[in-house]
């Protein structure tokens, strides 16, 4: 029994010693560091405990540029079974829990779905007391924070940490140091618990902060030069200061690699010292104890390093360390966009890591004798080699440095090995595997929709599906049940009036909880396809003012997406959806019909009022562009159908709750790759005049820009194309007319309230293979070789 008279002595006492402040005069956020300090003082036994079982045998290692682990509170809470008690708690200290859980500041340590589904990865890990750690970057500032100007996206310093940060600890005496030609920095790891659901055992998150050998230098500040006494000190800092900096200049591009380097050498020179406590100075074990996963090319930097360490550091032969190199590490690949797979100029290299890209010319020498051997001709070397025309290919250098190379969906794997990887999968066809995406269920159902998990508990007779997903399929039993296919509909309801009430809070936007909730939340990207919705929007208002008396059923449309702020396009695909829900808002012939709102700073907190509020969720990427998704996986365990290309983990949603109780529309990967080349956008354009029609809105003066000229380069990118890529190049114009015509079978669908309910239910009742879990327990069987260890 959890110990809250205890637990209200240390809040108490907590707030004394922090703040000199009595429970009745503490600020929200002091209660809320009160109070997560107190929990953290009764989980550090098991913490400690934890890293002991686990320094004795095998472990993986999970490295990643992002972690967007979102608010800690009421997941730790969840996981460590005491929501409730200290819900109770708090009420008897006149605290209001959700106060608390609302000051809480998202640490917004990711970008999308990468950073997302390695936070899910690491909380399954926890849950399933496997040995794995979770390496990073401790940004001072996250992504960004958005908000809307006139319709324009702005950007500002998200900093996360200006209340302190109350789950974590920082290990002084673990610090390392990460050499540059130019500069040396010291590491500091700050350790994150992360809190499995149901166990005593506590993983770690270990997050590297970048700071200076000395604060500043007292003889410059002495002589009043302040601000070269502390060039040193924000130099070092600035190497952890933003996740993905603007790396338009190439200063910007090298303070990039600094990042990528700087946690890759911190992660593997502590990984290297605990394997010396342990395990002595014999490495040819090393990979008998040690699993290191590189979540995305970001950290690929780390098997040169490793070689590094082994041959110049440990004296280990070439032969002997590339061994181990490629026995120990494995690789996700996350994208088939070639201009997303991530490529380097050697220059940068040679200025910033000199040895380093010493040893990728090796390996790279190395691997193109191998090719020889083979008796491949030099265009197919070329094609292939690691470094060629000055460029580094860090997925290609991946895969040879590796044991295991995974998709993250079925069709993203298929497309990897048979088109877009195909020569690398011809040499090594064993080292391809797939590893669909998961999320987990404790943040993404039982903390963010208690609503519909009491209904699922009750209704199974247990909670034991919060952690065995799969046992949701014994819901279909519940089919024919007006009475419970009704009690979905309620739920829905509930959390869709929630969501309006949060809106037209932070949004100042009144929405009508009864109409349909149409949500499209994912990072903004041309290939997710934005602007699809946009102009099926746009078709609805132009035949609405056409025909007003147009039955319909009413529409909320609701976007969340950031533009990263260099990408031009995609903050004119914004503007642009924010100036429909403009021209519709002020319009009173169809603002009672639909209505547009794109809400401002969408993030893990936003995302877990959306994702049970939805009513159809969007998924409409081009075919074969989306490696997987997660978001239409936690759509879906809320009981959401998807209208969606058959693309990513859409496919494998299909197949698992049915075609017939989800929408899918458009061009399949098939037919795309036969009309690529061949494809003509203005074809479409031309013959068809409800598409030309709101395409034609980017010029004619329907909408403004602002005087930008952003709208008109969307419109020149579709019928004209652009340096890097042709005309309409995500196939919007070719799929606009399925799209539109699936929207209405939505809406005559969603007509038949019964039937739409079991649509609902058959989603949540197959979503048990998309629990992050089912990934977690495939990468420890099949790639990693570890067991569980509980405590």
């Amino acid at each position: 029994m959890f110990d809250t008279k205890e637990l209200r002595e240390n809040i108490e006492r907590i707030l004394k010693t922090d703040y000199g402040k009595t429970l009745a005069k503490a600020q929200t956020h002091e209660k809320y560091n009160a109070l997560s300090k107190a929990i953290m003082g009764t989980i550090v036994d098991n913490w400690d405990e934890t890293e002991k079982a686990y320094s004795t045998g095998k472990a993986a290692y999970y490295l990643s540029a992002e972690f967007l682990m979102g608010r800690a509170l009421g997941n730790n809470l969840l996981n460590l079974g005491i929501y409730e008690e200290i819900k109770e708690l708090l009420k008897k200290m006149d605290i209001n829990i959700n106060d608390l859980e609302e000051i809480e500041e998202d640490a917004g340590l990711g970008n999308g779905g990468l950073g997302r589904l390695a936070a899910c990865f690491m909380e399954s890990c926890g849950t399933l007391n496997l040995p794995v750690r979770g390496y990073g970057i401790r940004y001072s500032h996250g992504l960004f924070k958005q908000s809307f100007k006139d319709g324009f996206q702005r950007e500002e310093g998200d900093n996360w940490l200006k209340y302190g940060d109350p789950w974590s600890i920082r290990k002084e005496d673990e610090a390392v140091i990460v050499e540059f030609a130019d500069e040396k920095v010291r590491a500091i790891p700050y350790d994150t618990p992360i809190i499995g659901y149901a166990t005593r055992n506590i993983n770690t998150l270990r997050l590297w902060k970048a700071e200076s050998f000395k604060d500043f230098d007292f003889n410059l500040f002495n002589d009043q030069k302040y601000n070269e006494a502390v060039e040193d000190k924000n130099k070092a800092e600035d190497i952890s200061r933003v996740l993905y900096p603007n790396d338009s200049t190439e200063e910007g591009k090298i303070l990039r690699l600094k990042q990528q380097y700087f946690f890759v050498s911190a992660s593997l020179k502590d990984i290297i010292r605990q394997y010396k406590k342990n395990h002595g100075i014999d490495f040819n074990k090393f990979p008998e104890f040690h699993a290191i996963q590189l979540n995305d090319t970001h950290p690929v930097v780390a098997i040169p390093e490793l070689m590094r360490l082994l041959v110049d550091e440990e004296n280990i032969t070439w032969e002997i360390a590339w061994d181990i190199t490629v026995k120990t590490f494995s690789y996700t690949n996350h994208t088939i966009l070639a201009e997303a797979l991530e490529q380097w100029w050697n220059g940068l290299y040679k200025k910033v890591l000199p040895r380093v890209y010493e040893i990728i010319e090796d390996i790279d020498r190395r691997f193109i004798m191998e090719l020889l051997q083979k008796g491949y001709d030099s265009e197919k070397i070329n094609s292939m080699a690691i470094i060629y025309k000055d460029m580094i290919r860090m997925a290609f250098l991946a895969i040879h440095g590796t044991h295991t190379t995974n998709g993250v969906a079925q069709l993203h794997t298929d497309i990897l090995k048979f088109q877009e990887l195909r020569d690398w999968y011809d040499i090594y066809p064993n080292r391809f595997q797939n590893k669909t995406n998961g999320i987990t269920p404790r943040r993404w159902l039982a903390l963010c929709n208690k609503e519909l998990s009491q209904m699922i508990t009750a209704l199974l007779g247990t909670d034991k599906w919060i952690n065995e997903l799969t046992l949701l399929k014994e819901l279909e039993k519940y089919l024919e049940d007006e009475q419970v296919l009704n009690k979905i509909l309620e739920v829905k309801s509930e959390k869709k009036h929630q969501l309006a009430e949060y809106i037209k809070i932070h949004e100042g936007v009144e929405i009508n909880p009864n109409s349909l909730f149409d949500i499209q939340i994912k990072r903004l990207h041309e290939y997710k396809r934005q602007l699809l919705n946009a102009f099926g929007i746009l078709d609805l208002y132009f035949r609405l003012k056409e025909n007003p008396e147009m039955d319909i059923v009413p529409r909320t449309f609701i976007f969340g997406a950031k533009a990263a702020p260099g990408y031009i396009r995609a903050k004119g695909i914004i503007k642009f959806i924010n100036e429909i829900g403009t021209l519709i808002g002020n319009d009173p012939q169809v603002k009672d019909k639909i209505k547009v709102v794109f809400v401002q700073n969408y993030r893990v907190s936003y995302g877990e009022r959306l994702f049970p509020a939805a009513d159809i969720s969007e998924q409409i990427s081009t075919a074969g562009k989306e490696a997987s998704g997660t978001g239409n996986m936690k759509f879906m365990l809320n009981g959401t159908p998807t209208l969606g290309t058959f693309d990513g983990a859409n496919v494998e949603i299909v197949q698992e709750a049915g075609e017939e109780n989800n929408f899918i529309f458009g061009a399949r990967v098939e037919e795309i790759e036969e009309i690529k080349e061949s494809y003509n956008p203005k074809e479409y354009y031309e013959s068809n005049p409800r598409l030309k029609k709101v395409v034609d809105t980017l010029i004619d003066g329907t909408l403004s820009d602002g005087g930008t000229g952003m709208f008109e380069e969307l419109y020149n990118s579709l019928l004209e194309g652009a340096s890097w890529h042709k005309p309409d190049n995500y196939f919007i114009f070719r799929d606009f007319m399925d799209y539109v015509k699936t929207q209405e079978k939505v809406d005559r669908d969603y007509r038949d309230r019964i039937a739409w309910a079991k649509k609902c239910l058959m989603n949540i009742a197959n979503a048990g293979k998309f629990s992050s879990d089912r990934t977690i327990q495939e990468y420890a069987r099949e790639i990693w070789n570890i067991e569980p260890k509980k405590i």
